[in-house]
């Protein structure tokens, strides 16, 4: 890791502890240290990721504030041909497995299917769970910790991609094979999609890492 990713690091450890704190502290004091600690994670991921702390200060709440990794979900939903369906990102335009944050009061493999849907606009139902991968052994550029859950799906209609409701985060969609992917693929999908066509070929050991 260069400096500024083990500074994240240790920023992301030091939100993990604070947040850990703040959920179990019971006086005043032990609170107002576990905000000082938080605060000082905000400040210092800001300075990794040449930010600055203004922009940290409103994911105090829904991100800063959460102990333990982020959970999120990606769909790899691959047809009876072994195509596989990906969209263009927005945020960075290169393609990627279709995805994102799962919210609480659903299962991880509900998340998966509506975040395929509201990405690509097509309905798919999981399969099998391809694995659960680390963001910083797969390669995600995040500035948070975060846990890949990773299930193989399939399309439940044919066709091409619809439009999205969040078509704010999607360039376009669109079906790939196995041996024609893009080459701007999202640095973080890269490791995953072959994981995805393995199980999809019938290997169901699901992948983690040791």
């Amino acid at each position: 890791m260069n400096p500024a990713q083990k500074l994240a690091l240790w920023a992301d450890k030091l939100r993990d502890i604070s947040a850990m704190g703040l959920q179990f502290a019971r006086n005043r004091y032990d609170k107002d240290n576990y905000t000082t600690i938080q605060t000082m994670a905000m400040a210092m991921l800001a300075l990794a990721t040449n930010g600055a702390l203004a922009d940290m200060e409103p994911l105090r709440a829904p991100v800063f504030a959460r102990p333990t990794p982020i959970t999120v979900g990606d769909g790899a939903v691959i047809d009876e041909n072994g195509r596989i369906l990906l969209i263009q990102r927005a945020d960075n335009g290169k393609w990627a497995m279709p995805g994102g944050a799962l919210e609480v009061g659903e299962t991880p493999a509900a998340g998966v299917v509506r975040e395929i849907h509201e990405e690509t606009g097509v309905e798919a139902a999981p399969v099998a769970l391809v694995g659960i991968h680390d963001s910083r052994l797969c390669g995600t550029p995040t500035r948070h910790h975060l846990y890949h859950l990773l299930f193989l799906c399939r399309p439940l209609h044919i066709g091409d991609p619809q439009a999205a409701s969040h078509k704010a985060e999607v360039l376009a969609a669109a079906w790939f094979s196995e041996d024609n992917l893009p080459q701007d693929l999202d640095e973080g999908h890269k490791t995953r999609i072959p994981e995805a066509f393995r199980i999809w070929r019938g290997d169901l050991r699901a992948y983690f890492d040791a």
